[in-house]
């Protein structure tokens, strides 16, 4: 294995040193994590199963073993813009380029309001006033949307909030979806409802706004997220990598975010994700002023790692199985 730079042995060294706080920011799988009920008409979406294949007895004696039953839309996961038929013709998850799981995010947070108004809505204004305390949306980043949904994620009945008019859940309008795809720069927005839609946006026109336009431009929704409080509101980036399902139109992701110091190598590839670092200098001024140094092969996952050396900070966000890495140069 070719020698770890500076910066990973740095790296390595707080990882071992507990210098760096790990946030899970993924959705539990289990037999009881909420699923999006459908219209009458449509395949229900199957719960997360495990079907045991071996423990420890006769039909594998060594080991324990599970096979796995669940839908695309199923916890945390990806959407890829062929998910929806205005992007039926664009990247399936097995497809997305790598280099464009790496971003910028940022966080804007309405949980006060959808406390308060469980049909809340993102408005273009909002996200202008946004912009006005924070600056532009990262060119090519995440714009990640903190309702406090993410409380209820443990209850089916209070997390989908259904009546006789449907669920009820935090979204963005039509209007603001409409102007997220067309007139911003982001590449994706991430969510902690069951979907990158508000509840009601069935009766909208087009139905499910966010959808129809950001998946139409060729951009990604992350859903079900959750501890989006733990984040800073600018200066991290995120890595989101799905599982590389063939013609997958959804996939559980991994997700993480940095910021690091004094780093000019050029910008690499890996599979099945890159961890991506920034210089620190461009921290407050340009959040997609980056370069790759690292490269890293990890399992599924989304959680976030907080580590402030001198001068800057890093944060990382992955999934919840067990992390296993590498960070090496490569040629």
């Amino acid at each position: 294995m070719p020698p770890l730079l500076p910066s990973a042995e740095i790296l390595v060294k707080a990882l071992r040193d507990r210098m760096i706080n790990v946030i899970d920011l993924t959705a539990p799988l289990s037999d009881s994590t909420p699923v999006l009920p459908l219209p009458e008409g449509m395949e229900p979406i199957p719960h997360f199963a495990l079907e045991e294949l071996a423990r420890y007895d006769e039909r594998g004696e060594t080991s324990y073993q599970n096979g796995i039953r669940t839908g695309e839309h199923v916890g945390t996961h990806f959407d890829a813009p062929c998910h929806w038929i205005t992007g039926r013709d664009l990247a399936d998850v097995a497809s997305v380029p790598p280099e464009e799981l790496i971003s910028p995010f940022v966080v804007i947070d309405k949980s006060q309001e959808a406390a308060d108004n469980p049909d809340f809505l993102l408005e273009i204004e909002h996200v202008q006033e946004w912009e006005q305390r924070h600056g532009a949306l990262p060119t090519g980043g995440w714009l990640l949307y903190r309702s406090g949904w993410d409380r209820r994620s443990t209850d089916q009945q209070q997390f989908i909030n259904a009546d006789e008019r449907g669920p009820h859940t935090p979204g963005v309008s039509v209007e603001c979806a409409k102007w997220l795809a067309s007139e911003t720069l982001i590449r994706g927005l991430g969510v902690e409802t069951v979907g990158i839609d508000a509840g009601q946006a069935f009766a909208f026109d087009p139905p499910f706004p966010c959808h129809h336009y950001l998946l139409g431009a060729g951009k990604y929704g992350v859903t079900q997220l959750q501890n989006l409080e733990s984040l800073p509101t600018v200066g991290g980036v995120l890595v989101v990598a799905p599982l590389k399902i063939v013609g997958g139109r959804e996939a559980p992701p991994e997700c993480w975010q940095s910021s690091t110091h004094q780093l000019n190598h050029r910008r690499r590839r890996a599979d099945p994700c890159m961890f991506a670092t920034r210089s620190a200098e461009h921290c407050t001024n340009s959040v997609s002023a980056w370069h790759s140094e690292w490269l890293v092969a990890a399992t599924s996952t989304t959680r976030t790692l907080s580590w402030t050396p001198e001068p800057a900070s890093l944060l990382l966000a992955t999934k919840v199985e067990p992390l296993s890495w590498q960070m090496h140069t490569h040629a």
